[in-house]
């Protein structure tokens, strides 16, 4: 099988420099990382407030709406199993010009993410140990973090089940608690399908909002295609991988809101809705359940998501550069370990920077992650479509036809919920990536096939 790969990575024009070690396990295990299985914790009140107090719902639609740009992803990368997302598929798929503004545009999304992780995870730690500044949390996560991905994807991999066994026990703890506290009506708790159908407040065009929010939860399944270099076990490997991840984060997210929903059954009376779901913890288990989930959302954030996006954005910057979309020293391997070690680095100085400059307006980071996000998974759908049905002429027209064109518009519609704040930054970053690329075409000269290998 390792042959195979390998030999199918040459005929699109590249050479395997990454080490192969990821199984469809490994591959599960960081989605699941990357989506981070506890991540209601931390916008749980937002998406109760909006939705009525239906968060089961607004998931539930949310993860109908995710799997189709998870089938888009599966098919793409079978087609291309090669490194570099979505990137890689437009540049296929569709042509060079549109691939390198599809890399660039889910650069937006990939460059800020750890940086945010790492902000309000330190955030969060220095709400529980003021005497250490956030910057302080900050810089160790990326130190940890850079560490361990540099040493290579088998060290990651291993790290990831540690951390997905950790916040397991945690959600699982919070569910059992949550249902002891429900059967015995403890501080009103109770019985209830209300966060899945609530008939006085129901509303399509409410509960579609909240799942504006909610779909976000599940940003980073994505991530897995990243790593196509670096499986085991053929071309669907990644695919499967893809869909199981995402089905897997969904049941989890609806599961506890279902619990949280049930045990403070009045989304009316949260004090504060960045802390609700910690609140919900304190009426079920008391503080020390607080304390509990506060500490695995930090350090969910702070280390396991942020370990995940780091090497995602690691490898898609690897991909571009040896692509020569950006500086090709972005492509460098290490001898010894196999992994992009340089485009890893300057993702932590990225990071660092960006987190001494946003460490007090998380707001303002996060208002454009999702703009590239979703951006590049518009493109993917018209990519399936286009490569599968146009110029390959296939027979399966519910997978590479109308599966997209449902994955289109839902994420069309999460699209034009974003705010204006992040509409303008994200056109803002188009256009500056316009401006890089004429300076690639027309004053360094580089011709169209040069762009992309």
């Amino acid at each position: 099988m390792e042959n195979k790969n390998d030999t199918s990575l040459e005929n699109f024009g590249y050479k395997q420099e990454l080490k192969r070690a990821l199984t469809i396990w490994d591959l599960i295990i960081y989605g699941l990382i990357f989506m981070v299985p506890i991540a209601p914790f931390g916008i749980y009140g937002f998406v109760a407030d909006i939705s009525k107090g239906m968060v089961a719902l607004a998931y539930a639609i949310g993860i109908v709406g995710m799997i189709f740009t998870a089938f888009s992803y599966a098919s793409m990368s079978e087609a291309f199993p090669i490194a570099g997302s979505v990137y890689s598929y437009a540049t296929k798929g569709l042509n060079k010009v549109i691939g390198f503004f599809t890399g660039w545009v889910i650069l937006l999304d990939y460059l800020l993410v750890p940086a945010l992780l790492y902000v309000v995870s330190a955030a969060a730690l220095n709400g529980i140990f003021p005497a250490i500044p956030v910057i302080v949390w900050a810089l160790a996560f990326i130190l940890i973090n850079t560490i361990i991905n540099i040493v290579g994807i088998e060290v990651t991999a291993k790290f990831n089940k540690i951390v997905l066994i950790l916040e397991l026990i945690v959600l699982a703890v919070f569910i059992g608690v949550g249902a002891f506290a429900i059967s015995h009506g403890i501080g009103g708790a109770k019985f209830s399908f209300k966060a899945f159908y609530d008939p006085q407040n129901f509303s399509l065009g409410l509960v579609m909002s909240a799942v504006s929010i909610a779909v976000l939860s599940f940003l980073g399944f994505d991530g897995i295609s990243t790593l196509a270099e670096e499986t085991i076990g053929g071309k669907k490997t990644v695919g499967k991988a893809t869909v199981l991840a995402l089905l897997f984060a969904g049941i989890l997210f609806i599961l506890q809101t279902w619990v949280a929903s049930m045990v403070w059954p009045d989304y009316r009376t949260f004090s504060n809705l960045d802390v609700a779901f910690y609140e919900v913890a304190n009426r079920a288990g008391g503080k020390w359940l607080m304390l509990t989930t506060s500490l695995a959302t930090a350090f969910a954030w702070g280390i396991a998501n942020s370990l995940a996006a780091q090497a995602a954005v690691s490898r898609v910057l690897f991909s571009m550069a040896r692509d020569q979309n950006l500086p090709q020293f972005l492509s460098k391997v290490h001898p010894k370990y196999k992994t992009p070690y340089i485009a890893t680095i300057f993702i932590a100085i990225l990071s660092a920077v960006l987190v001494a400059i946003y460490s007090d307006r998380i707001a303002d980071l996060t208002s454009v992650i999702n703009f590239g996000a979703l951006t590049s998974f518009l493109v993917l759908h018209i990519t399936v479509i286009t490569y599968f049905m146009i110029k390959n002429h296939s027979s399966n027209i519910w997978k590479h036809l109308i599966s997209p064109i449902l994955g289109f518009l839902v994420i069309f519609y999460v699209w034009i919920s974003l705010n204006v704040h992040a509409k303008i930054l994200g056109a803002a970053w188009i256009l500056i990536g316009i401006i890089y690329y004429i300076i690639l075409k027309f004053i360094l000269k580089r011709k169209p096939e040069e762009l992309n290998v």
